[in-house]
């Protein structure tokens, strides 16, 4: 990790961002989604809106049909034994039709993405759609 936190940056506010977008969400009644990109020429990581998404389908309508995006998703579930539950994760969305240095480069900065956003987990997604499936992904791995 020490080589990928020399090549990619996170502004010091954006660090505050993850921050206060962390614990913000962590009582949310509805899921809360941020999405990030990196910078090609600075390598800075930065949210790639002001936006906070609710709804799914607008999340997956936002995002770009060729190039790679982090998302932050905190989504609240309730558990087979009624408990409430809040998983806190990084979606890494990769499209099948991004090209290889995209690719190269956002796969060379999740981990870094995940540690700095203290994300529960990664899962990677190639298609928007698949949003609209999230709960099931967030239930099934507990």
């Amino acid at each position: 990790m020490a080589s990928e936190s020399r090549l990619y940056t996170f502004s010091p506010e954006t660090k505050e961002k993850l921050r206060k977008f962390r614990l913000g969400t962590s009582r949310a009644k509805d899921p809360q989604a941020v999405i990030y990109q990196i910078d090609k020429h600075t390598l800075e990581i930065a949210q790639a809106d002001d936006q906070t998404y609710t709804n799914m389908q607008e999340l997956g309508d936002e995002l770009p049909g060729h190039s790679p995006r982090y998302i932050l998703l905190s989504y609240p579930l309730t558990l087979p034994s009624g408990r409430l539950s809040v998983p806190y994760v990084l979606i890494y969305y990769l499209p099948v039709t991004c090209n290889a240095e995209l690719r190269m480069l956002y796969a060379g900065a999740k981990e870094l993405m995940r540690n700095t956003a203290e994300a529960g987990r990664v899962i990677e997604m190639t298609d928007p759609e698949d949003l609209e499936l999230i709960e099931e992904k967030l239930g099934g791995e507990q």
